[in-house]
């Protein structure tokens, strides 16, 4: 066990964790929503700490960013639990699990960033669980990867506190970021969260850090797929944040307690882009579909394709440093410009 960070004692005995914008108040031998921060003899513990779940090397291009590294590797990992109560959890069988269910690995801040070096890549993912109920850890290993000149990417589902986040974030080079729906009533009923700290999280990552990231709209058939929501969604982007963050649109696929809904079809995601492109975001992408176009970066300038892609694997790499070669700059943090992705398609597990 590791004595974690961001917790207060409370007069009745129980701590109150404040990590998340839930602000759990935890008994003694108790462990919050996510499972791994517990309250032994009245402190708080994060259970998380060195036990990931196991690893793997990544096309970057799978969190998704598509304007990070492109075409590199990622050594990805992540624990047990989680803060959120997705009902159609992709990763459940890791964000729901215990610890001892989810066959936890003990590794050092040390061993993982020499795991990455070993195999050579640029950046560790914390991602699969949301690394945000693991910050202290995640601060750790982001710590020793930038002096060892690697790269942190968070992927988050954005819940998080700005008394902690601040923390987290503070060796963290970019982040994916799941805005899951535009409505509290979405939060609410099928994430046991809400809203507003999400979009607070993205409007402090844009105006406070200089954190590269991307957002991320799984589209529910019947649940957040509505053009009008798509269109507000997009409206908040683009005052609050610019249009210049990359937006991803992915397909979900029944899982987890939702399995009475069907696959998203690839016309609602391309939709969606149509949309996003029509009202000014420059950058959309579609993701867990098949769609050469929607997974490709175009200059916004001369509308050139600068970096073709299909599915993960990178087909076409025309950037020179961070420019089209009609001279204008994508926004992003792109490989240097004698260097050339060495990474397509995937690798095996680690």
């Amino acid at each position: 066990m590791h004595e974690a960070l961001w917790w207060e004692s409370e007069p009745d005995g129980r701590i109150l964790c404040t990590l998340c914008p839930r602000y759990c108040r935890i008994g003694e031998d108790q462990a919050g929503f996510c499972y791994i921060r517990r309250n032994v003899g009245g402190k708080l513990y994060s259970l998380g700490y060195g036990r990931p779940t196991g690893f793997a090397i990544d096309p970057v291009e799978k969190k998704p960013l598509n304007h990070f590294l492109p075409g590199t590797g990622i050594l990805s990992f992540g624990t047990a639990g989680c803060n959120l109560g997705c009902r159609f959890c992709q990763n459940w069988s890791i964000s729901k699990a215990k610890l001892d269910e989810a066959g936890s690995v003990a590794a050092t801040p040390e061993e993982i960033v020499e795991l990455a070096l070993r195999r050579k890549v640029p950046s560790i993912a914390f991602t699969y669980n949301d690394p945000v109920i693991w910050g202290e850890f995640a601060i750790d290993v982001s710590r020793l990867a930038r002096q060892r000149g690697l790269k942190s990417v968070m992927v988050t589902a954005g819940y998080i506190t700005p008394e902690a986040r601040r923390d987290v974030y503070r060796y963290i080079d970019a982040a994916n970021v799941d805005l899951k729906a535009f409505t509290e009533r979405f939060y609410h009923k099928l994430t046991f969260s809400h809203l507003e700290p999400v979009l607070d999280t993205l409007k402090w990552l844009k105006r406070e850090t200089d954190i590269w990231f991307e957002i991320t709209n799984l589209m529910i058939p019947g649940e957040n797929d509505e053009p009008e929501e798509t269109k507000k969604l997009c409206a908040w982007v683009l005052e609050n944040l610019g249009d210049e963050v990359p937006l991803h649109f992915t397909a979900f696929h029944p899982d987890f307690k939702m399995t009475d809904k069907p696959r998203t079809p690839a016309s609602t995601l391309k939709r969606a882009r149509e949309i996003a492109l029509s009202l000014g975001v420059k950058y959309c992408y579609v993701g867990n579909v098949f769609d050469d176009e929607g997974q490709t970066t175009y200059c916004a300038e001369c509308g050139a394709a600068v970096i073709r892609r299909s599915w993960h694997e990178i087909l076409d790499y025309k950037l020179v440093g961070e420019r089209c070669t009609c001279g204008a700059k994508i926004p992003g943090r792109f490989l240097h410009q004698t260097t050339r992705p060495a990474f397509t398609g995937r690798r095996a597990r680690v």
